[in-house]
């Protein structure tokens, strides 16, 4: 099961709730029993490895540099 994270509308008081996806999205507060509201959060993303280039997702990749200048060379100026 899921973790949400809760705000509380009238104290401020931030907890988390283990629900199934079907449950109903409200909660109230343990603290004073009040509306609260659902807190949204990125999810944390960790690169492990040596790194993470334009080349890993293509299979050719062809440097700008690495071009050749036969544009340049074919057109009289």
């Amino acid at each position: 099961m899921p973790t949400y994270e809760y705000e509380c509308e009238k104290c401020s008081l931030r907890f988390e709730l283990k629900k199934r996806f079907a449950e109903n999205g409200s909660a109230l507060c343990p603290r004073c029993g009040c509306k609260s509201r659902l807190v949204f959060t990125p999810p944390p993303i960790i690169f492990k490895g040596s790194g993470f280039y334009i080349t890993d997702s293509r299979n050719s990749y062809e440097h700008p540099s690495d071009k050749k200048d036969t544009d340049k060379k074919g057109k009289a100026g």
